[in-house]
């Protein structure tokens, strides 16, 4: 039997992995949000290696930048710009593996969410390796776009993962039911991640402006499109891709079909909105998540008619991010808003098996 000594420390542990969980949603926001400001100040080659910059930790003077790189002039600020994402960056990786720490010890108790724990890591894993890939191949269209959609992909786990922790309870597991998901979550789902791809191909291409004026593109409404070529998913590796590398009409069809992709979205989170309304406890969390969606579709429409200023550009950025959160709180609670209330934790004569009463 654990004393009530052991119970505060459990408690007090589980406490810092939700107020750490959370802090990782917030910073993770962020750091998307710099990458995004990186990107749009042109600062993404600011250093021209990986993980230091011009082979330092930080930014070296000119004389030392020009001795590692003598091809490659130093900009001090887009450096700066570069390094303070990378830093962020990997105070967030440390974040993670202070989470694993922490909840090490539940492993193996039914309820914790381990395992999302170490997808978090393998993620965060993974969005260090496109961090350099996106340098050493010069910002490659392809390798961006994975880096966002691999950013967004950590927010997302870190909220899932706070969510879980909030329902954990050390010693104390419930038999739950989650609503599955139905066809139109599905939809809504597949989507949201093809608009969000489509977003960062548009980013990475530099096709924002591609089409002058809403909701016509260059005053038609079906202008001359280079589909081919805009979506050309093998483009060679090795140019230089900054302010990008296709003719006008490839980036007009990535803008197009971005906005296609919206018109797509916004009907798919219409209809799952209608059809779940009534839905107990789901009112709330789909007016947000179509809502969140009103607000980004109308900061898009603003980015071309207001030729794609900085700050417009870097709060679409933050509404997509928004938007993923919105969907992710609106599918958390489809499946969990309605769970049948359970039983407490199966003692050793229970037929149950420990994995029957871990929820996912």
């Amino acid at each position: 039997m654990i004393g009530d000594d052991g119970v505060d420390r459990q408690e007090s542990r589980r406490r810092w992995l939700v107020r750490l969980s959370l802090a990782g949603v917030v910073f993770t926001a962020l750091v998307v949000l710099v990458g995004a400001w990186t990107r749009l100040v042109d600062a993404g080659l600011g250093c021209p290696d990986w993980p230091g910059c011009y082979g330092a930790l930080v930014v070296p003077d000119a004389d030392s930048a020009l001795a590692h790189s003598p091809t490659v002039p130093l900009e001090s600020a887009k450096a700066w710009v570069e390094m303070v994402h990378r830093y962020l960056a990997s105070l967030l990786g440390l974040l993670v593996i202070s989470l694993i720490l922490l909840g090490a010890r539940w492993r193996r108790e039914a309820g914790y969410p381990w395992r999302t724990s170490l997808a978090l890591l393998a993620v965060i894993l993974m969005q260090g390796a496109f961090g350099a890939f996106t340098v050493t191949l010069k910002l490659w269209p392809q390798v961006v776009t994975l880096h966002l959609l691999g950013g967004l992909s950590v927010m997302v786990l870190f909220l899932w993962l706070h969510l879980r922790l909030r329902r954990f309870r050390p010693g104390e597991h419930r038999l739950v039911s989650p609503r599955p998901l139905t066809p139109l979550w599905r939809l809504a789902l597949v989507l949201l991640v093809a608009q969000l791809a489509l977003g960062g191909w548009t980013s990475s291409n530099y096709a924002g402006i591609a089409c002058q004026g809403f909701p016509s593109c260059n005053g038609q409404w079906w202008p001359s499109l280079d589909w081919s070529e805009g979506f050309h998913l093998t483009q060679t590796v090795g140019p230089n891709y900054l302010h990008g590398q296709l003719h006008a009409e490839a980036r007009s069809a990535i803008q197009v079909g971005h906005r296609l992709g919206a018109l797509a979205l916004g009907l798919g989170l219409l209809l799952l909105a209608m059809r779940h309304r009534h839905a107990a406890g789901m009112r709330p969390w789909l007016g947000l998540l179509v809502g969140t969606f009103g607000a980004q579709l109308a900061l898009g429409v603003a980015n071309v008619l207001a030729w794609l200023p900085l700050w417009l550009a870097l709060l679409h950025t933050a509404g997509a991010v928004a938007l993923v959160a919105a969907m992710t709180l609106a599918l958390w609670h489809w499946r969990w808003s309605s769970v049948t209330q359970g039983i407490t934790a199966p003692d050793a004569g229970n037929s149950v098996t420990k994995e029957e009463w871990a929820h996912v």
